[in-house]
C-alpha cells in the first residue's frame, strides 16, 4: 500500500518525496510505504484548513449532516479493505477491525444528528428592553491527533465531532497504521468535504516531535485533540499550554473490575474475557486489574483461567478469525515480560499463560498481585491481566482506586444497590455494573478523571469541546448610561 498527504482534498507528496515504511509486526515485510511530512508540509495543511474555515464555518447544518452520512456509507463499503489494512499494520483480528468500522459508521451518523443540536439560550436581564443571549460559534482548526489502536473509531471522532461543530481540521494520523488512516481520510473525501476542510498528514516517527510541536504552534490551529499515552499527552498539554490552546486529552488507562462477594460469576468472567483480550489488550479501556473478594476469588480465577486457555491464537492476516493475534512490536514484548518476572519474584504467580515470544503472547493471568509489584501500577497493553485478591467491599474501593489512572471501570455483584455504590466511589470517567470495561456508545459521554486526561467526546459534552461559548446582546440605542 503507497499513500500520500491529503491537503485541499488532493494526495500530494511530502516534500522532498520523502516517505517512511510500516511493516506488519509478524513477517516483518513492508505492508504501506507512506509519504513523511515536513514541518512545511505540516503548515500547508494548516492553512488549508484555515483557508476553508472562512465558508464551512458557515455552512448550514443540513450540508454538514448530509456530508457525515456519505461518510458513515463510504467508511462502511471499506470495512474489508479497512480490516485488512489492521491486519496487516497492527495485527488486528477480523473481529476488532469490523467492530471498529461499524461503530464508527454509528458514531458518523450521532455526530450528524448534533448537527442541530448546537444551541445557545436566552439568559435573564435587568436591562430593560435588552435581549440577552449565547451563542454556540465554531472555534477554528482543530489538530486531531490520533493512535493506531483504535485507528478507525478513534479516527472517525476526532474528524466527525469537530466538523459536525462547524471547524476544520488536520488529521495527524499514526506512523503505525498510516494505511489505515489514509483509507478513513479517503472516505471523508469521497463524502464530498470541501477542498481543505479535512487534511491528512503522517510522518516518519523520528519526525513525530518536531511536527507536532509544528502544528500546536501553528497560529490557525485552536484546539488539539489527543488521544494516546498519558506521558505523550502531557508534552501535548505542555506544549498547548504555551500558546494557549485548549486540550481533549483521551491517555492511560489501567481499568479494574471489581467481583463482589456476591458476583455472578460466570457473567464476571465473560466480562472478563472481553475486556481483558479484545485485541490483544491494547485497548485503553482494557480490564488490567481483577479486585476480587477472596470469598469467591479461587472459583473466580479458576474458571477466567480456563476460559483464557481455550482463546484461539494467531495471524490475523492468516486467520481473521483468531481472537490472540500479535502486539503491535516485539518491545511490547520485551516490557510485559519484566513485569511478568518482577511480579514472580515478588510472589505472583501465572494462573495461565506466561512470557511473551516477540510479538506473540498467550492470554495471560497473574494472580496474588500486590502493592510494590511493577505489574500492579503500570499499564501491560498487552494481552495480561492482574488478579488482587482483597476482603470486603471497602477494601476492594480502596484497592480500585489505588491508581494514577481513571479511565474505565465495573463491578459486579448481585446486589444491584451496593454495586451501584462502590460504582459511585470509583474515580474513573465511565463505570459499568456488571458490565465490561470496555464500552463505547456514540451518544454517552466517554473521557477520563486523574492522568487518564480530561475532556469529554461523544453525546451532547463533545459540543462544548469544539465550540466557542459567545455572550451576546441586543440593546436599545438610546439607553442612558450613568456617565
Amino acid at each position: 500500500m503507497n499513500i500520500q498527504l491529503v491537503i485541499d482534498n488532493r494526495q500530494v507528496e511530502a516534500e522532498g518525496a520523502r516517505t517512511f515504511q510500516r511493516r506488519n509486526p509478524v513477517t516483518g515485510k513492508v505492508v504501506t510505504t507512506a509519504a513523511a511530512a515536513s514541518v512545511a508540509d505540516a503548515h500547508r495543511a494548516a492553512d488549508a484548513a484555515a483557508r476553508a474555515f472562512a465558508t464551512w464555518s458557515r455552512t448550514g447544518p443540513t450540508e454538514r449532516r448530509r456530508i457525515l452520512l456519505a461518510a458513515a456509507d463510504r467508511l462502511e463499503a471499506k470495512i474489508g479493505e479497512i480490516s485488512q489494512a489492521m491486519a496487516s499494520e497492527t495485527g488486528a483480528s477480523g473481529l476488532w477491525g469490523g467492530f471498529n468500522v461499524m461503530a464508527s459508521v454509528g458514531l458518523l451518523r450521532e455526530a450528524a444528528a448534533l448537527t442541530t443540536q448546537i444551541q445557545g439560550e436566552t439568559i435573564p436581564t435587568d436591562k430593560p428592553g435588552t435581549l440577552s443571549m449565547t451563542l454556540r460559534q465554531p472555534v477554528g482548526v482543530i489538530l486531531s491527533i490520533v493512535p493506531w489502536n483504535g485507528p478507525v473509531i478513534l479516527a472517525a471522532r476526532a474528524i466527525a465531532y469537530p466538523l459536525a461543530c462547524g471547524n476544520t481540521v488536520v488529521f495527524r494520523g499514526s506512523e503505525l497504521s498510516p494505511g489505515t488512516h489514509a483509507l478513513i481520510a479517503e472516505a471523508f473525501v469521497e463524502a464530498g468535504l470541501p477542498d481543505g476542510v479535512l487534511n491528512f498528514v503522517v510522518n516518519a516517527p523520528e519526525d513525530a516531535p518536531e511536527i507536532i510541536e509544528a502544528l500546536i504552534a501553528h497560529p490557525a490551529v485552536r484546539r488539539i485533540n489527543f488521544t494516546g499515552s498519558t506521558r505523550v499527552g502531557r508534552i501535548i498539554a505542555e506544549k498547548a499550554g504555551r500558546h494557549l490552546k485548549r486540550c481533549l486529552l483521551e491517555l492511560g488507562g489501567k481499568a479494574p473490575l471489581v467481583v463482589l462477594d456476591d458476583a455472578d460469576l460466570d457473567g464476571a468472567v465473560n466480562a472478563a474475557i472481553f475486556g481483558s483480550y479484545l485485541f490483544q489488550g491494547q485497548i485503553c479501556m482494557s480490564t488490567e486489574r481483577f479486585v476480587v473478594d477472596e470469598a469467591v476469588a479461587d472459583e473466580f480465577v479458576r474458571r477466567f483461567a480456563e476460559r483464557a486457555a481455550l482463546l484461539p491464537a494467531g495471524d490475523p492476516v492468516d486467520n481473521p478469525g483468531c481472537v490472540i493475534g500479535p502486539m503491535v512490536d516485539a518491545s511490547s514484548g520485551k516490557r510485559i515480560n519484566a513485569m511478568l518476572d518482577d511480579a514472580i519474584a515478588k510472589g505472583a504467580t501465572i494462573a495461565t499463560g506466561g512470557h511473551a515470544d516477540g510479538v506473540t503472547m498467550p492470554a495471560t493471568i497473574v494472580d496474588h498481585v500486590r502493592p510494590g509489584m511493577t505489574i500492579y501500577d503500570q499499564e501491560t497493553f498487552g494481552p495480561v491481566t492482574t488478579i488482587v485478591r482483597v476482603r470486603g467491599v471497602n477494601e476492594a474501593i480502596r484497592i480500585a482506586n489505588d491508581t494514577e489512572y481513571g479511565l474505565a471501570a465495573a463491578v459486579f455483584g448481585k446486589d444491584v444497590a451496593r454495586a451501584i455504590n462502590v460504582a459511585r466511589q470509583i474515580d474513573a470517567g465511565h463505570v459499568h455494573v456488571n458490565g465490561a470495561t470496555v464500552q463505547n456508545e456514540p451518544q454517552a459521554p466517554y473521557g477520563g478523571m486523574k492522568n487518564s486526561g480530561y475532556g469529554r467526546f461523544d453525546g451532547r459534552a463533545v459540543i462544548d469541546e469544539f465550540t466557542e461559548l459567545k455572550w451576546l446582546t441586543i440593546e436599545p440605542a438610546d439607553q442612558q448610561y450613568p456617565v
